[in-house]
């Protein structure tokens, strides 16, 4: 079938962005998002070049999505024979303005890019700003649900040790879990307790430190692993394949909720940062720990410490606490 003007310029910049070695996850969401789009543009308003494309067409795409609710807009009207959006407990419920924002962005960045290319003369973006969302803080784990929650894996078997000693590295380092499982034994360095980080969000590797505790436990991991599986890879399945975020999430969903605890990996990651500065860690070493891109992305994310937390804070650095007046 033959492609419309716009989606020919999407399938390049698709192949734009694989050229600079963006993250498939990245890529996904460019793709799915876009194409709906394009195709609201198609249906809606029979607009199928680029600069017929106006800063009105997505201000009504943005309502016409918020008022149709979760999963009622599709690319393909066969998906819905497979996937069933309808039965799901959140369809035609309101689309979050976070999930809004992520759609401006990637509209955003698609007509940027056009516009560098010389495919528009004027941006239809230039004017669009994102939606004002409120900042909820995030749900802290505290010391004894996180014992609670390593208990609830079965030790003596391999998938529930495997379990708990990731959730402890997630935990010790700060590293995004599809990094964590894509560690391989020789990535550890024992010596000066640090590991590499191979397939990281940026594509650029890079090391995370562990524990004096965290060390004896992987030691000790690392001798158990050896007796079930001899890949390379640190936390592989039962059947010697890699173990998907997927599993894994759900995994420690479960675990969870037997102690009545809502939980999932980035939590954790976002509990590490936030023990790592109420310990007295900086902003700029919390951000190459955890990969970000600058400074700025590290407070934004992870600036929202309580006013219990605050004060805490305040009482371990005050500068007049500290001299003999």
């Amino acid at each position: 079938m033959k492609l419309t003007e716009l989606e020919f310029f999407l399938e390049d910049f698709l192949l734009y962005c694989q050229s600079k070695n963006l993250s498939l996850k990245t890529l996904a969401s460019y793709e799915q998002s876009l194409k709906l789009f394009l195709l609201y543009l198609k249906n809606e308003h029979e607009v199928i070049e680029p600069n017929k494309v106006k800063t009105g067409h997505i201000r009504q795409y943005i309502k016409y999505v918020q008022e149709r609710g979760k999963y009622t807009v599709v690319g393909n009207n066969k998906s819905i024979k497979i996937n069933h959006p309808q039965n799901r407990k959140d369809y035609k419920k309101t689309v979050s303005n976070v999930t809004i924002n992520n759609y401006l962005r990637n509209i955003k960045v698609f007509f940027n890019w056009l516009h560098i290319e010389g495919e528009v003369r004027k941006n239809p973006v230039d004017s669009i700003k994102q939606i004002k969302t409120e900042r909820r803080q995030k749900k802290e784990i505290k010391e004894d649900e996180f014992r609670l929650l390593l208990n609830q894996f079965d030790y003596t078997k391999f998938h529930g040790y495997r379990n708990k000693v990731i959730v402890m590295l997630l935990q010790d380092t700060g590293m995004r879990i599809g990094e964590c499982l894509a560690i391989e034994a020789d990535h550890i360095d024992f010596k000066h307790r640090m590991i590499l980080l191979t397939k990281t969000k940026a594509r650029k590797e890079r090391y995370v430190y562990f524990s004096q505790q965290m060390s004896r436990e992987l030691r000790h991991y690392v001798k158990f692993k050896e007796r079930y599986t001899t890949v390379e890879l640190l936390f592989p399945t039962t059947r010697n394949t890699e173990l998907t975020i997927a599993s894994f999430e759900k995994q420690l969903k479960q675990a969870g909720e037997e102690i009545g605890l809502s939980v999932h990996p980035h939590q954790i990651r976002n509990n590490f940062a936030r023990q790592f500065l109420m310990n007295g860690g900086d902003l700029y070493t919390l951000s190459r720990i955890l990969g970000h891109s600058s400074v700025t992305v590290t407070e934004q994310a992870y600036l929202d410490l309580t006013r219990e937390e605050i004060a805490k804070k305040y009482h371990q650095h005050s500068p007049l606490s500290k001299w003999r007046l």
